[in-house]
């Protein structure tokens, strides 16, 4: 008796000891929250390298230009290695979605169609759909480009622009390139009557032949360019808006601005 009496008692004591831990011990953590994805060691952006001034080739064969400068100084924020891809432009959403690239970073467009399959950083320049012609040209304004041949590059914002303005379907015909810089040149020789590019590559090289070119008043409305990234890689574009974030504060950006342009046109 004495036995189960002393057993009954080491019982008891036990489930007090337990009960009285259950009263005093914190309630288990709940798991933490996963860590943010960490940026990959390498980014690959795809461009046309036939884009000045925001990338194209040097006289030594090198990738230069305002979009690469500022994506050089994001990717060295971010402690990253970057490669830039020339792609077929017109082929730029295929070469993303199908990871072949990571990021587009190249005078890109931000429109509502493009953000079904696009993610965007925030805007950092603004930029029109200018009309440049001959300087001898009789064409002054967009109405005289009626029964005119007009170039623009195939793929670009501006075939956009151009095709909801109603004064495009009195073109004998638009013209479609690979790139600017041939439909420029073609515009030199006398086979278009005028181009349709981004303001930022016409200026830059109607700037580099004083007299030959003319800018037309008129244009085909105001765009804003960001940088754009697969729609699932949420961590990739919200580390480039950071660092683009970032380089707007310190003036880094305005820096490389005003090193290509000349003055400081970061929006």
């Amino acid at each position: 008796m004495k036995k189960l009496t002393s057993l009954l008692m080491l019982s008891l004591t036990a489930a007090a000891l337990v009960a009285g831990c259950g009263k005093n011990e914190p309630a288990a953590q709940s798991a933490a929250a996963p860590a943010a994805p960490a940026a990959p060691a390498k980014i690959v952006i795809g461009l046309d390298d036939n884009f000045p001034p925001m990338g194209f080739r040097n006289d030594k064969n090198e990738l230069v230009g305002f979009d690469i400068d500022l994506a050089k100084e994001a990717a060295k924020r971010l402690g990253i290695e970057v490669e830039f891809k020339p792609i077929d432009w017109s082929a730029k959403e295929a070469e993303l979605n199908g990871k072949r690239v990571d990021a587009l970073w190249n005078g890109l467009t931000i429109t509502e169609e493009r953000r079904k399959n696009i993610g965007f950083t925030s805007a950092y320049m603004e930029n029109h759909q200018i009309i440049v012609v001959p300087a001898n040209s009789t064409v002054k304004a967009k109405a005289d480009l009626a029964g005119k041949v007009v170039g623009i590059q195939d793929g670009s914002s501006a075939v956009d622009a151009v095709q909801k303005d109603p004064v495009a379907g009195s073109f004998k015909e638009l013209k479609k390139f690979g790139d600017n810089v041939t439909a420029l040149m073609d515009l030199t020789t006398g086979r278009l009557d005028a181009v349709v590019l981004d303001e930022v590559v016409g200026r830059y090289y109607t700037a580099k032949k004083p007299g030959e070119y003319v800018v037309l008043d008129e244009h085909f409305g105001t765009e804003e360019y960001g940088v754009g990234t697969r729609k699932d890689d949420t961590a990739l574009l919200a580390k480039l808006q950071k660092a683009m974030d970032d380089m707007k504060a310190d003036g880094s950006a305005a820096r490389i601005s005003t090193e290509w342009f000349g003055k400081d046109i970061i929006k």
